[in-house]
């Protein structure tokens, strides 16, 4: 009898010591399991970081080329658009630049342009005009003494405004966006309008050779003292040779008969706005968008303005583009 007990006791132990070890197996098993798993995504998530660095890097190098592009000729030879390719890396690279003129400045634009613009995408023409004045007002320095050389300028905002309205000057918009702030504009307008505006050009000229559609029609309604010239003599301002229409002289290839007071300009300045596109062969897709001012900074010849990285929609956008026409102001190809 007592035999038989020792015998189903040690029966009973060996049983629950071999489930012990097949639960320690199980366990061991599992973590084994979650940790292939741990490292599959922490390769997964190195990589995607990895292509990420290898994109900027990628980015950056072509604003650089888009740059020694743009400032490998003399200024006045200065082409207003272009594109860099160049495959680097398992990808394929492209930089199209085009002359920031494209846009309307929005602290240098004449009113008449601005007010232009926003008739253009649909405010009633008052309308437009009392936002034109509301921005002109806003761009304003704060002013302590009004006297001098702008005394005329005071005077004619203050009675487009109002004392008060024109004293509210809050100086020159630091970002397009800020638009949103001058008071009276509608949201929906503001966003209407921020796909034409800039505050990077400098100048109140606008390239008609790269203004889209909408910058084109602006200026047609503002007129700027060009005696009716239209939106098909905008679209060849700097390619066509002829009189000018106001003063009789024969206007060059570059456009610059009708540069200045028109508000017209095919001159490059010292802005351009470089959108660059990195297409990996795994298919994956990244750019961004840049705006640098070229001008000597000592070390550097150009300093970004602004830089932001392009959404899915816009790299799409980007894709279905055509490509920036090569051109230059000096004739050369």
């Amino acid at each position: 009898m007592t035999g038989a007990c020792l015998n189903a006791r040690r029966g009973t132990e060996r049983g629950f010591i071999l489930v012990t070890v097949l639960w320690i197996l199980a366990a061991l098993a599992a973590f084994t399991a979650v940790y292939a798993v741990y490292v599959s995504d922490t390769a997964s998530a190195s990589a995607v970081r990895t292509e990420t660095l290898r994109a900027d890097g990628l980015v950056v190098a072509a604003v650089e080329l888009a740059a020694l592009r743009i400032l490998s000729v003399p200024a006045q030879d200065r082409p207003i658009s272009g594109e860099v390719r160049f495959r680097m890396g398992e990808a394929n690279v492209s930089a199209r630049f085009a002359d920031e003129a494209a846009r309307i400045d929005l602290n240098s634009a004449a009113p008449p342009v601005l007010a232009g613009l926003f008739q253009v995408l649909g405010v009633p023409e008052q309308a437009a005009k009392t936002y034109a004045a509301s921005i002109a007002a806003w761009r304003t320095p704060p002013r302590g003494s009004s006297a001098g050389a702008g005394g005329a300028t005071s005077v004619s905002r203050t009675s487009a405004l109002g004392d008060d309205e024109a004293a509210k000057g809050q100086g020159a918009f630091a970002h397009a966006a800020e638009l949103a702030r001058v008071p009276g504009l509608p949201a929906d307008v503001v966003a209407a309008a921020l796909p034409h505006l800039t505050v990077y050009a400098g100048r109140r000229e606008v390239n008609p050779e790269l203004a889209g559609p909408v910058v084109r029609a602006a200026l047609a309604k503002a007129g700027q003292g060009m005696n009716d010239i239209d939106n098909a003599t905008f679209a060849t301002a700097g390619e066509t040779s002829g009189e000018d229409k106001a003063g009789g002289d024969k206007a060059g290839g570059d456009g610059t008969a009708i540069a200045g007071a028109s508000g017209l300009t095919t001159v490059a300045g010292d802005t351009a706005r470089v959108t660059v596109r990195v297409a990996f062969d795994n298919g994956r897709k990244q750019g961004a968008e840049a705006v640098i001012l070229l001008r000597d900074f000592g070390m550097d010849p150009y300093r970004v303005l602004l830089w932001r990285d392009l959404s899915w929609r816009e790299l799409a956008d980007l894709d279905a583009a055509p490509a920036a026409r090569r051109k230059t102001t000096g004739g050369r190809p």
